[in-house]
């Protein structure tokens, strides 16, 4: 895990309940002991969206990822390139837990750390660092069917001052081999998610960030080290919402006015329906 609520890994598609950057691990299971495990990939995507926002202004993003797994033990990194009010050279995870198998449920207990060096324009908050613990579980039913949940709290998310809790699930569909050419496998999935905050610093206006649900499907294809993910992703989040909670610098005026959170009635679409392709390697 290298990022948000990121992948319950499996062989074919990982079923993602609102990752950011690019997960480098393709398995949840433990390593032996006395063994360390590496991972690795990289890739572009049509657009960078996280828990239905794009981190890209709708544009191409590409990432890395390495991670490193010693038992139940993990730890990892990510670069990835974003476009943010900011203006950030590059979006950067830091991650490390554990992923121990609890009867027939695989968790995920960790700690992610963004960093976002370069900014140019740091603005009120000097910065958007920020770091997030996250609790996840991941469970196989029978050879085709997978389920997800999971929960994600931040004290300060993008160093604005403001908690933020997010839970999310999924379920995922691996399309059996016999229907399928040698070494492909192809994976359906679907997950929804809830975002919840606390009040920002009176210097930000002293209000919470707007609350919102996001939702998100698709089908990964896998060639061997090969991946293709075709994804549509979407939010309840209106248009003056989604600049109060993104800060997008090129909304346009013309939403609705509200007097404390967006007196300028600023109105953007990074919040709004958005298909996604995506192509990685990934290595083990």
């Amino acid at each position: 895990m290298t990022g948000g609520l990121a992948l319950a890994q499996s062989s074919a598609g990982a079923l993602g309940l609102g990752n950011r950057g690019w997960s480098a691990a393709d398995t949840t299971h433990a390593t032996p002991a006395d063994e360390f495990e590496f991972s690795a990939r990289a890739g572009l995507a049509s657009d960078y969206i996280y828990r239905g926002t794009t981190l890209s202004d709708h544009g191409p993003a590409a990432g890395a990822a390495f991670e490193t797994r010693w038992g139940p033990l993990y730890a990892g990194t990510t670069v990835a390139t974003v476009k943010l009010p900011t203006q950030p050279a590059a979006e950067l995870t830091f991650a490390a837990g554990m992923r121990p198998q609890i009867a027939t449920i695989d968790f995920d207990l960790g700690a992610t750390y963004f960093a976002y060096p370069g900014e140019r324009l740091p603005g009120e908050t000097n910065g958007i660092n920020y770091w997030e613990i996250v609790v996840r579980g991941d469970r196989r039913i029978g050879d085709q069917i997978r389920v997800a949940g999971g929960y994600a709290y931040s004290p300060n998310v993008s160093n604005t001052g403001a908690w933020s809790q997010y839970v999310a699930a999924g379920v995922g569909f691996d399309v059996p081999e016999r229907f399928l050419l040698k070494n492909l496998t192809v994976s359906f999935t679907t997950a929804a998610g809830y975002s919840w905050f606390g009040n920002q610093t009176p210097q930000l206006g002293g209000f919470p960030l707007p609350a919102y649900l996001n939702w998100q499907a698709g089908v990964t294809f896998t060639h061997k080290a090969l991946n293709l993910d075709l994804r549509y992703y979407d939010t309840n989040l209106s248009k003056e919402n989604c600049f109060v909670f993104t800060g997008d610098p090129n909304a346009r005026p013309g939403g609705r006015v509200n007097p404390i959170t967006n007196p300028d009635g600023l109105a953007s679409n990074w919040c709004g329906a958005t298909f996604v392709a995506k192509v990685w390697f990934a290595f083990n």
